[in-house]
């Protein structure tokens, strides 16, 4: 049954242990990860594209989608009149993927923790979802997203509930805050991120200005 292969998809991800186990999960996840994701109802790929347009105006310059996977936002986003967004990702299975989809002008691939290959002020806004959660990218991964955006411009993104407060990520938030880098915009309650299944999975929208 196509749930349960997700659900068990799901497992692997949530408990690999390394960023190297992360990226094989993923890569055996690839070609099946459209259709099991929808069999639960996720909805973070395409939700998120009501904050970037309640926040960057289209044709407004580059956007990243920071942890991209398969590429679900691409489309729905140029659907939007957005044009020009780079997408990153560990995987390169499902950066093949994303590339398929044709809504992308560059793919490129890295850990969300690490270093990122473009220059201060790069992009007009970031956005991501899916990956600030379980055994994925650090809440210190923040400081180098917030790097490659330029001043007035934004960070979007989703934490998962399970990691909020033991992945430090109000922490890192005061402290990008304290330090100038950043200041709060919105903040979404907690809602389920699959409309089906998981009812206890939940996450938050942060939307912050880079200054």
């Amino acid at each position: 049954m196509i749930v349960d292969k997700a659900n068990a998809a799901l497992d692997s991800v949530y408990t690999a242990d390394t960023p190297e186990a992360l990226e094989e999960a993923y890569a055996a996840w690839a070609a099946t990860y459209d259709s099991e994701t929808a069999s639960l109802g996720y909805l973070l790929p395409f939700l998120i594209t009501a904050w970037v347009a309640r926040h960057v105006p289209a044709g407004d310059g580059p956007l990243l989608d920071a942890g991209c996977g398969t590429g679900l936002s691409g489309p729905s986003l140029n659907a939007l009149g957005y044009r020009d967004i780079a997408g990153l990702d560990l995987s390169d299975d499902m950066l093949k993927i994303a590339g398929s989809r044709n809504a992308y002008s560059e793919l490129k691939q890295a850990m969300l923790g690490g270093p990122l290959p473009w220059p201060d002020g790069y992009f007009r806004a970031f956005f991501s979802t899916g990956v600030f959660t379980i055994s994925h990218a650090p809440a210190t991964g923040l400081h180098e997203l917030v790097r490659i955006i330029r001043k007035g411009g934004h960070a979007i993104f989703t934490v998962r509930d399970r990691v909020f407060e033991s992945g430090g990520f109000q922490a890192v938030f005061d402290e990008l805050e304290q330090t100038g880098k950043w200041r709060p915009v919105e903040e979404s309650p907690w809602f389920r991120c699959y409309a089906i299944a998981e009812p206890d999975a939940l996450v938050k929208t942060f939307v912050f200005e880079v200054i």
